[in-house]
């Protein structure tokens, strides 16, 4: 069963600690947008649909308390919760998106009570989590008929439970298929420099069962090259309106690899992380993250405390690389023109 990675419970938003994982599991517990704002960007939540419903429950969080007297003045305060937690990280897409929502739903709230208006605030947020739910298994559904028994799949860094809130994008793919009981292994590159690959994948696949080899991320190559990988599943922060997408740093040349060795390279994502404002990947802003996080790993150092470090968190992947996208209204596959789908 899916673990429950982010949830609403007696006016807190509580959260498993993902920078804990795989030695402990623990839940954050966050009273206030501060609290939350430091989980995005610690990245104790992470993941693009989990760190967008994060982002809705932290508008909840930031005006749960608000004195204002009448709807103009409450309205103004979402608008500064929503600003602030947009602040935290910079690629996902599905933050900005769920902060939008969550702003247009108390601008359509007619009324001046504004309690009412937190009440819808609070509702919309917590549909998000049903929504997503829900998109997750039709996601699995349909990238699950594009997996064959006794298929070696490669996937990167984590697209599970634990970034989003059920099944996950990619993984969500590879649970389904195991439940249609099609026999799989899978490969999990590392992910470095924060080796979400190593701490969150391998431990989500194995409490489902699934046979898991981890490995260096530099190692993909030579499987690729021996034979030894039938597909690569992978989800995405931002996909734009020609299909290239953006996701963890190391993306970009898995499918590089993929096209050199003919290996289809699949892209599992929500339409919440589609932006159709964007024309072309080169648009997408791409975060870079501190320098101690590549000196150091899980807090040990390994390189000379001032070497200069080069950290973007993603990369960002052209379409013509990428054999289909899976989302939860189907596959699609080139050409790539999000613009004129008709998926909104």
């Amino acid at each position: 069963m899916p673990v429950e990675t982010i949830k609403w419970e007696d006016g807190r938003v509580k959260l498993i600690d993902q920078t804990l994982l795989p030695h402990r599991f623990k839940y954050l517990v966050c009273r206030d947008v501060k609290t939350l704002w430091n989980a995005i960007k610690k990245l104790q939540v992470r993941g693009a649909p989990a760190i967008g419903i994060a982002g809705a429950l932290g508008v909840v969080l930031g005006v749960k308390d608000s004195k204002a007297k009448n709807r103009g003045e409450f309205i103004r305060k979402v608008r500064k919760a929503a600003k602030y937690l947009a602040s935290s990280r910079p690629t996902a897409v599905n933050l900005f998106w769920a902060l939008a929502r969550m702003e247009r739903v108390a601008e359509n709230c007619q009324t001046e009570d504004v309690n009412v208006i937190k009440k819808a605030l609070l509702r919309e947020a917590l549909l998000m989590i049903e929504e997503d739910k829900k998109i997750c298994r039709s996601m699995a559904k349909f990238g699950a008929a594009l997996v064959k028994n006794g298929d070696r799949i490669l996937t990167h860094c984590n697209a599970g439970g634990l970034a989003t809130a059920d099944y996950g994008t990619a993984l969500g793919v590879l649970f389904e298929a195991k439940a249609k009981g099609k026999k799989i292994r899978v490969y999990v590159d590392e992910t470095r420099p924060l080796l979400q690959g190593a701490r969150l994948t391998t431990w989500e696949l194995m409490r489902e069962g699934i046979d898991a080899t981890l490995i260096c991320d530099n190692m993909a190559a030579s499987l690729m090259e021996k034979g030894r990988i039938d597909k690569i599943f992978v989800g995405a922060d931002r996909v734009v309106s020609n299909g290239d997408f953006a996701n963890k740093i190391g993306t970009y040349g898995l499918a590089v690899l993929a096209r050199y060795h003919k290996v289809p390279f699949y892209v599992v994502a929500p339409i919440s992380t589609f932006d159709l404002f964007l024309a072309r990947g080169s648009q997408i802003p791409v975060e870079e993250r501190g320098a101690n996080e590549v000196r150091k790993v899980l807090g040990t150092p390994i390189a000379p405390k001032d070497v200069k470090v080069y950290n973007p968190a993603f990369d960002v992947t052209p379409a013509n690389l990428v054999t289909a996208f899976v989302t939860e209204v189907g596959i699609f596959r080139k050409p790539y023109d999000f613009k004129n789908k008709k998926f909104r």
